[in-house]
């Protein structure tokens, strides 16, 4: 059947009402008990495989939100975890997911500790001033260290520092810039945040305004990392991002917040002048980054890595600070993300207004950014808790938008943005508040995909892992699609082009989404000829004539009987699973995608003429009772190993798939 699994738990807060006179049940989410490591939690459409406390040395039980000891940012190489902590970080072995277990725990304070990871270098930034170039844990002795770190992990399991690059403001984070056409070296985009060091710290660092000579401030920072040699390591730039490309001044964007008061009525917290970012998502293979840069998201030219330029910015009076940026996999979207409150404050109480706190989504048309949309949490959480938008990764289902993302105490949730205009919520796992009665400062730094599960940071609490069930919005097709895609590492401010291996599970995974299209679904017996305009789905039932799929039209069969031919002609897709059709079928011009899977066909099939981009017509595991022959397709015709049973000759482009 369509859809393929039971729903699991339907987010109600999102949906129209019940029947007349009925009311919705509330969220399963509200009213959530309290609690550090024994909270409350309500999960939908997700499944908890695991949980792994904060090891000692990395928690402070008298304070479980202690900042000298939260968990910030993840990455991931190979089968390991990389979890960022104030005081250091922790290595988890993630080869069997629903048991994660720790590697080794290095401690080297300094905060925020958000890492990356480049093959066997391992990259960690450092802001506070309490960090040392050695890592040493006495903040009064030993020289001071603000900047990126970088390790050898090539054993894992002892991490070694190679090199330390200091910046004139820390690095609050940082994003690896690959160049397409150098492998020899990386680029590490700094976004510093803090305040300007004191020159005898670091020579050159001075807190002169946007005016005077080279301030350190309305800039990023640029590392080159010779990957051969990472203690070569050495800024090589400092690029005037936020200029006004007229006049030349530094501070050439948002220089005074849009209004006196944030229009809740509050202050700015934080404010959104921009004189640095605090995010920036390189895109190299686009050759395009999106930059959060506290009163202004950015589109920057990164082609040339070492010298990137802004093309284009947007403002917004809604937004207190511009804090993270994820672009869609064809580079045609991305979404901000608005940290008001600076990740300490409760943002997602019912009277916050959904554009407060949230992300904004931009289409991307001819290099510029136009605004779709905002999406925010559905659910309110309490005072006790911090809550706002944070940190998320892409979850790689072919054809769909869909961001898994950190809301601190609001805990996880999945967007689908796929209609930039209209996300919706289509998964969640939340905790009741740390306390019942205060804010402790708690909940999920981050949660990211990698290799076929969602990974998420949380800050007072430890390391989760969590795994998608299928439901009504997302079908075990679409899942086991999305794992098939495995990367060798993963850091979110590095995006790399998702691609997918031809498969059954992409295959079925395009009938399902083409599935919610339909505009008429049959699932008893039909009398006479059919014919299909719009997306006709047969589910379970038997057409008594032939079947005609009109210019444009869709027809999507499943577990269904045709008595008579079937023949399309420039149709938008043809699929039939595990069907059974008593005549010929001819399909010609299709433009969208053609399918013929677990399907008996008593007569002669062809497939020619279809113009289908990146999809390859799939006819696999089907057994035809005539001859196959295909010609003229592009691409050709595949049978994913899966070889058909041909009575008459296979020929054309059809000749080895039987």
């Amino acid at each position: 059947m369509f859809g393929a699994a039971a729903t699991v738990a339907l987010v109600v807060a999102l949906l129209p009402g019940t029947a007349s006179g009925q009311e919705a049940e509330p969220d399963p989410r509200i009213g959530l008990g309290s609690g550090w490591l024994d909270a409350q939690s309500a999960i939908s459409n997700l499944e908890q495989l695991a949980h792994r406390d904060k090891p000692a040395g990395f928690v402070n039980p008298a304070n479980p939100g202690d900042f000298g000891y939260v968990s910030s940012d993840l990455a991931f190489g190979g089968h390991h975890a990389f979890v960022g902590n104030y005081n250091g970080f922790n290595i988890y072995d993630v080869s069997q997911p629903a048991n994660p277990t720790i590697v080794t725990n290095v401690v080297c304070p300094g905060g925020q500790g958000d890492l990356s990871v480049h093959g066997n270098l391992l990259f960690m930034s450092v802001e506070e001033t309490r960090g040392r170039l050695d890592c040493g844990t006495n903040a009064g002795v030993g020289t001071r260290f603000q900047g990126v770190r970088v390790f050898d992990i090539s054993d894992v399991a002892n991490p070694v520092q190679v090199a330390a690059v200091q910046t004139c403001r820390g690095s609050h984070t940082h994003s690896l810039v690959t160049d397409p056409d150098d492998s020899a070296n990386v680029y590490v985009y700094v976004s510093g945040t803090a305040g300007v060091r004191p020159a005898s710290t670091m020579a050159g660092c001075n807190n002169t305004p946007a005016s005077g000579d080279n301030p350190a401030r309305w800039r990023i920072d640029v590392i080159k990392v010779p990957v051969a040699a990472p203690e070569q390591a050495a800024l090589v730039s400092g690029p005037r991002l936020f200029a006004d490309p007229e006049t030349g001044a530094v501070d050439g964007l948002q220089n005074t917040p849009p209004a006196p008061t944030h229009p809740s009525g509050g202050s700015w917290s934080p404010s959104p002048v921009t004189d640095a970012c605090h995010d920036i998502t390189a895109y190299p293979e686009l050759g395009l980054a999106a930059g959060a840069c506290e009163g202004n998201g950015i589109l920057i030219d990164i082609s040339d890595p070492a010298n990137p330029v802004r093309i284009d910015e947007v403002a917004d009076p809604n937004f207190a600070y511009w804090h993270s940026a994820t672009l869609s996999n064809d580079g045609k979207k991305v979404v901000f993300t608005d940290e008001w409150g600076g990740g300490t404050g409760a943002r997602c109480r019912t009277t916050d207004q959904p554009q407060w706190g949230a992300n904004a989504i931009f289409d991307i048309v001819d290099g510029k950014m136009r605004f779709a949309s905002y999406y925010k949490l559905p659910v309110p959480q309490t005072a006790q808790e911090n809550c706002v938008a944070h940190n998320g990764s892409l979850i790689p289902v072919p054809g769909r938008d869909i961001l898994v993302q950190a809301w601190y105490q609001g805990g996880i949730s999945l967007m689908d943005f796929t209609d930039s205009a209209h996300p919706k919520e289509i998964a969640y796992f939340d905790r009741g508040p740390i306390s019942p009665t205060s804010t402790v400062l708690g909940g999920f730094w981050s949660a990211y995909w990698y290799n076929g599960q969602i990974y998420g940071s949380e800050i007072a609490r430890g390391f989760d892992v969590f795994g998608l069930r299928p439901s009504e919005h997302l079908t075990q097709a679409e899942i086991a699609a999305a794992r098939e895609v495995q990367l060798p590492q993963f850091n979110a401010q590095h995006q790399t082009t998702i691609s997918w291996a031809p498969s059954f599970a992409v295959a079925r995974a395009r009938f399902d989404q083409l599935a919610r299209t339909c505009t008429s679904t049959m699932t008893a017996r039909h009398n006479g000829p059919l014919t299909v305009n719009g997306v006709t789905c047969l589910d379970g039932a038997t057409v008594s004539g032939p079947v005609t799929v009109r210019p444009g039209a869709s027809l999507l069969a499943i577990d269904s009987s045709i008595s008579g031919p079937v023949s399309a002609s420039n149709a938008a897709a043809v699929h039939l699973y595990q069907s059974t059709v008593r005549g010929p079928v001819s399909i010609t011009g299709t433009r969208g995608s053609t399918a013929i899977v677990e399907s008996e066909i008593h007569g002669p099939a062809v497939v020619t003429g279809s113009r289908t981009g990146s999809v390859e017509p799939i006819i696999a595991d089907s057994t035809v009772r005539g001859p196959l022959a295909c010609t003229g397709n592009s691409p050709a015709p595949i049978n994913l190993a899966a070889a058909n049973t041909v009575s008459g000759p296979a020929t054309g482009q059809c000749s080895g798939l039987d």
